[in-house]
């Protein structure tokens, strides 16, 4: 075996012991180490000073493997729950900590790189699947992007992309991962080995189990509007849906290609779902639901969804406020009102609830999680997170569409 090739992967224990981290942080503990310094206890907040440029909101993601990284530290970390919608700064202009860890600094120094690894992706994922739900309605959406990112960070990707709202995911150990069963249709290839697509689609209604949704891919060798029919012809009431990929540089316009179809089965006497992928985002789809698709296949505008820039800053080193430049100083409390979740931010040792403009009392969202060390709160599982988080996007604008 060629000793220059394998997959570029890193373990778990790699994680702990550092691996992961930006060499400075290891230089900093070595001058710790000489200096006899880093036991001074400090309180280290996660904040994210701004968003991409038309998000309003995010979807806080990932502190699940945070804890499992930091479990046996000597520190306490408070958090929002994981699946808390939060703006990036509160109504005074102070930016919302989603998390901040208290102890003596050299217990977490090197973790501070895998930290920001751990919540920025996922916090991306999982904001951009709200964002697509959200527009999608009762619609059901399906996670179709790991084939865009590397194979290593597919079940971070689906995990992420299930609590944020969708459906459906694609990829088998990333269904695993949340407790489902994975969903797909077929691959063009399908056809193509066939010669034909007719035979393709008796062979898939043929060959698999019957609990799998027969989802006719459509556009391979024809006209979709043919190839709908051929499916029609060859799985008969067995038909689920068919599903349309058709990009724009072959002159596409799903919108339209969807309204063709819909009238061809209307004019047949045929009841099927209308899937539409490629290139969906939560721009594209509220056209595609006028246009009468049911459900979306949603790739790479969620799997490779843009970064939310959190960064970790000390804020209290031995009870004394400090921070650097362009950062809030002490420990601090982000209260959300339950109605418009418009934030506000307060000193921790501010103990009355700040009232919103709107006249609704808000409620402090930072709860204790990790006690020395320990793991104090009974973590969800992930459709429930999923649960909470659609139960909040009904508070939030998709302020995009404006």
């Amino acid at each position: 075996m060629d000793k220059n090739l394998g997959f570029h992967l890193v373990g778990e224990e790699e994680i702990k012991k550092g691996k992961t981290t930006d060499i400075y942080f290891e230089n900093t503990m070595d001058i710790f180490e000489q200096k006899g310094v880093g036991d001074e206890n400090v309180v280290a907040e996660f904040t994210a000073s701004s968003f991409p440029s038309d998000w309003s909101w995010a979807v806080f993601c990932g502190l699940d493997e945070v804890l499992h990284l930091l479990e046996g530290k000597d520190i306490d970390i408070y958090s929002l729950k994981e699946g808390t919608i939060f703006r990036s700064e509160g109504r005074d202009g102070v930016f919302t900590p989603v998390l901040w860890i208290e102890g003596p600094y050299k217990e977490f120094c090197i973790y501070e790189t895998p930290i920001l690894g751990f919540v920025c992706h996922p916090t991306g994922v999982a904001t951009k699947s709200a964002r697509v739900n959200k527009v999608a309605g009762d619609s059901t959406v399906m996670s179709f992007g790991i084939r865009r990112m590397h194979p290593g960070i597919a079940t971070v990707i689906d995990r992420s992309a299930y609590i944020g709202g969708c459906d459906g995911i694609s990829c088998i150990a990333g269904a695993q991962e949340v407790g489902i069963e994975p969903q797909g249709t077929m691959p063009h290839a399908l056809t193509i080995i066939f010669d034909d697509p007719k035979k393709a689609f008796e062979a898939f209604d043929e060959a698999l189990p019957e609990d799998v949704p027969r989802i006719a891919l459509v556009d391979t060798y024809y006209d979709e509007k043919k190839e709908t029919m051929m499916a029609v012809e060859a799985m008969g009431e067995n038909l689920y849906g068919v599903r349309l990929d058709t990009p724009s540089s072959r002159r596409g316009d799903l919108g339209k290609i969807a309204e063709e179809v819909i009238w061809e089965l209307e004019r047949k006497g045929v009841e099927t779902k209308i899937i539409c992928s490629g290139g969906i985002d939560e721009y594209y789809i509220p056209k595609l639901k006028e246009a009468g698709a049911d459900s979306f296949g949603v790739g790479t505008s969620i799997s490779n969804a843009r970064t939310v820039n959190f960064a970790m800053d000390i804020v209290e080193k031995e009870g004394d406020m400090v921070a650097k430049r362009g950062k809030f100083s002490g420990k601090k409390q982000a209260y959300r009102c339950p109605k418009c979740f418009t934030y506000d931010i307060r000193a921790w040792d501010e103990k009355e609830k700040p009232e919103c403009d709107c006249g609704s009392e808000m409620e402090p969202m930072l709860e204790k999680v990790m006690e020395d060390g320990e793991i104090i709160v009974d973590y969800p599982e992930a459709s429930e997170i999923r649960d909470y988080v659609l139960d909040q996007l009904s508070k939030v604008e998709a302020d995009w569409l404006e």
